[in-house]
């Protein structure tokens, strides 16, 4: 017997997860299938401090635990596999199909695509093991909590320069390290940054290690010229080199812009009908846990709406 979901929610970070708790909670037969565990990038989050409601911050795992609580308690059911396909509709009435691991399959009325994006690392010692005691890679999440602190900033874009900038509002120093001879950025975020006291340049540097035990302390560098290597003592170290969107599987099956995100309206439709994107996969101008979750409950609310238009006489 056909077990048919009325949505399906591929991805089960805070996007995802608020879609659940929506979509569960107008009574949509729904089904969240993540790889591996609910809350995506606030898992690695020591500290959120701006997201409403917690005026003393939440530690990133806690919050992910108490969404997806919350959204089980209004019946969600979760998956732990590999979302690796989509089938699209033949027609209106019929259903989409995404293919899972080992053969598995679930069917739906409608998708939402939460898949998120992933930070571009470095892939050196030291970045994986001091995640969330010092490495970040993202200022308007942690820069606040680097008050009064010396920071490093690596990468040389206009969001390298950008965030340097915000950072300089609570950091003491903020060194920015960049492999080539000249930044990236455009000319007037070039100017702001270097007419700004708080920020110096390690130029024809790359980092090689980021060093500490219980915390960031130092940045081993080299300078890519001469060979010369060098420690920038240091209390954070923010990795600014660019996000990868999750979405492979939309590629193919609905529009992507060139950074592979994907494109939708305001009410998260994308260009297949009955198919919505939130959170980091879309192309979008903040990427918080805040704007995630307002995605999420405008995607779940959209999804219900299509779900309802395609049953006869609304019933």
């Amino acid at each position: 017997m056909r077990n048919v979901y009325d949505i399906v929610i591929i991805g089960g970070g805070p996007a995802g997860l608020t879609a659940a708790l929506y979509s569960c909670r107008a009574r949509m037969k729904t089904l969240l299938v993540e790889r591996s565990l609910c809350g995506g990038q606030v898992l690695v989050a020591d500290t959120i401090e701006n997201y409403p409601g917690f005026p003393e911050g939440i530690k990133g795992p806690d919050l992910a635990a108490w969404m997806l609580k919350q959204a089980e308690h209004f019946g969600l059911e979760v998956k732990m596999s590999e979302a690796e396909g989509l089938i699209l509709k033949n027609s209106p009435q019929d259903t989409f199909k995404v293919k899972l691991e080992a053969g598995e399959s679930a069917e739906a009325r409608a998708l939402i695509l939460a898949t998120g994006a992933r930070w571009n690392t470095l892939n050196i010692p030291g970045e994986k093991e001091l995640g969330g005691r010092g490495v970040s890679y993202c200022a308007t999440c942690d820069g606040p909590l680097f008050r009064g602190k010396d920071i490093a900033v690596i990468g040389g874009g206009d969001t390298a320069l950008e965030d340097a900038l915000f950072l300089t509002k609570f950091a003491n120093k903020v060194t920015i390290i960049h492999r080539r001879d000249k930044l990236r950025a455009t000319k007037i975020l070039q100017e702001r940054a270097f007419a700004n006291k708080k920020i110096e340049f390690r130029l024809n540097s790359v980092a090689v290690e980021i060093k500490g035990t219980d915390k960031v302390q130092s940045v081993a560098l080299k300078d890519v010229k001469s060979g010369a290597a060098s420690e920038l003592k240091t209390d954070g170290v923010f990795v600014l080199i660019g996000v990868t969107p999750n979405s492979g599987i939309a590629s193919g099956n609905m529009t992507i812009d060139e950074q592979k995100y994907v494109i939708v309206d305001h009410d998260m439709r994308t260009s297949v009908e009955g198919i919505f994107a939130c959170g980091d996969v879309r192309k979008k101008l903040l990427r918080q846990v805040v704007t995630a979750a307002g995605d999420g409950a405008t995607a779940a609310f959209a999804a219900e709406h299509y779900v309802e238009g395609l049953k006869p006489d609304g019933k």
